[in-house]
């Protein structure tokens, strides 16, 4: 009797162990840049709550990610910093309507290096001549740099700053020039600043013409379709719209 009873609790053990497998899952997610702090809490915070779970992050420029993902990359969730990345995702089959919601908001602002000897109140101060370098996103692939270019253009300085514009990869590399002193200015998301506070001085905000949201969706190719809407549904939660709010993302609206 002993030892069936031992060999029924293997059998169990052996069970248990096949379940807990089988809805074992790896997620991964491609994110815009200027996510990267708020979805690694997001991340941990997300997989404590779901055990067996692992969430692989990916960041880069939100157009060169959906250039990935075309390519075959495998992802289960795309967010992007702007919708009209989300948009041409849409376009091409790539995620669809009705999985796609917007997560969060942000806000524009010019930075410079802390102590810096000439005053910017607003963009046009960007054309004095004691500036020389400013980092901007590429307007093609970064949605920061779209929405700085936007801007310049509505504001008829376009010409004017493009010709002392560095032209980075993604938002956190205009940071990083900013905060290493590489450059006099440039343009990132609130959010960005925030986290190198001690690096970085906010001058101006931006006036945009588009407001700053950031969809998330599942992508169609994905083989883990329901623990991918799971994902954004968390990513909708009190609890994670509590940790874009601690790091300055605003409500998506």
């Amino acid at each position: 009797m002993r030892l069936v009873s031992k060999l029924n609790l293997l059998i169990a053990i052996a069970f248990t162990g096949a379940t807990a497998n089988s809805f074992a899952v790896d997620l991964t997610v491609s994110a815009a840049s200027s996510l990267t702090n708020a979805f690694h809490d997001i991340a941990r915070s997300y997989e404590a709550q779901h055990a067996g779970t692992k969430v692989l992050l990916n960041f880069g420029a939100s157009g060169a990610l959906l250039q990935q993902i075309a390519k075959g990359a495998p992802v289960d969730v795309f967010a992007s910093a702007d919708e009209a990345t989300m948009d041409e995702a849409q376009r091409q089959g790539i995620v669809s309507r009705k999985e796609r919601n917007d997560i969060a908001g942000n806000a524009l602002v010019v930075i410079v290096p802390p102590h810096a000897t000439y005053s910017v109140r607003r963009i046009s101060d960007l054309t004095q001549g004691a500036i020389k370098r400013v980092a901007i996103g590429n307007a093609d692939s970064v949605p920061a740099g779209r929405y700085a270019k936007q801007a310049l253009e509505s504001a008829g300085l376009w010409s004017a700053i493009s010709s002392k514009s560095i032209t980075t990869q993604n938002v956190r590399q205009s940071l990083d020039y900013v905060a290493r002193g590489e450059v006099d200015a440039g343009f990132v998301y609130a959010t960005d600043a925030a986290v190198r506070k001690s690096e970085v001085e906010i001058a101006c905000d931006v006036p945009v013409t588009t407001p700053i949201r950031y969809p998330a969706a599942t992508v169609l190719t994905s083989h883990n379709q329901n623990a991918s809407r799971r994902f954004i549904e968390y990513l909708m939660s009190p609890a994670a719209q509590a940790i874009f709010a601690r790091y300055g993302f605003r409500p998506a609206k």
